[in-house]
């Protein structure tokens, strides 16, 4: 993994020169107002089952409750996203051993190995995401946004890809609600993220995030 501190997303965005407007949802009060009473809520959900997801960690795959990882937000800055842990120690440093099934600047597996048996649970039913909250309260994040990708994805980004990162990147978003993990074309969740900047409005977030509760209880399209 890339180190936090080498990360220039100025050496990389074509974006951050080209324009200096932001998008609308960046200036949007009422929209951080939403992030910030959701992600209290949420942190409060997460203190609560974190306390079963421990327990049965310690007793299943010892090691850290959370993991983190360094991802790119609005313009390619670079921040620490926090998940509960749901691979074994060591995933990242394994990788390269696991074939990616995915095209373009993206990786997906669908049997990823590195996946623990409580991991696989805490990724169907999206609790491994939780922690995200915080990143949302420290304003990193938001409810929903975009995709938020690694450095290494981002230092292969094609200049429209950049396009992408003109909103923060999101808990939940249009790749969430039509089709989650299975989808493994880099292109589409690209398409999907410039099309959630187009319509985007509170009551759009408000709708995705209604769609979003939806797919989690069904269980659609994650692994």
């Amino acid at each position: 993994m890339t180190a936090y501190s080498s990360f220039n997303p100025n050496l990389y965005s074509p974006t951050v020169t080209l324009t200096n407007s932001l998008h609308p949802s960046i200036r949007s009060k009422l929209k951080r107002g939403m992030d910030i009473i959701g992600a209290i809520v949420g942190l409060m959900i997460t203190v609560i089952i974190a306390i079963p997801i421990m327990i049965i960690m310690v007793i299943s795959d010892p090691g850290p409750l959370l993991y983190s990882q360094v991802r790119c937000g609005l313009h390619g800055r670079p921040f620490r996203i926090w998940k509960f842990r749901s691979m074994v120690v060591g995933a990242d440093k394994m990788k390269h051993l696991v074939k990616n099934e995915a095209k373009g600047h993206i990786f997906k597996n669908t049997n990823d190995p590195r996946i623990t048996s409580l991991g696989a649970f805490l990724r169907k039913s999206s609790l491994d995401e939780f922690p995200q909250f915080w990143n949302v309260l420290m304003g990193d994040m938001s409810l929903v946004g975009t995709r938020p990708p690694t450095v290494d994805e981002v230092e292969k980004y094609d200049r429209h890809h950049w396009e992408r990162l003109n909103v923060k990147p999101g808990i939940t978003g249009e790749w969430q609600v039509n089709g989650r993990s299975s989808i493994k074309n880099f292109e589409d969740i690209v398409k999907m993220d410039l099309h959630y900047q187009n319509k985007w409005s509170l009551w759009y977030d408000l709708n995705l995030i209604f769609k979003t509760v939806l797919v989690v209880v069904n269980k659609s399209g994650a692994y």
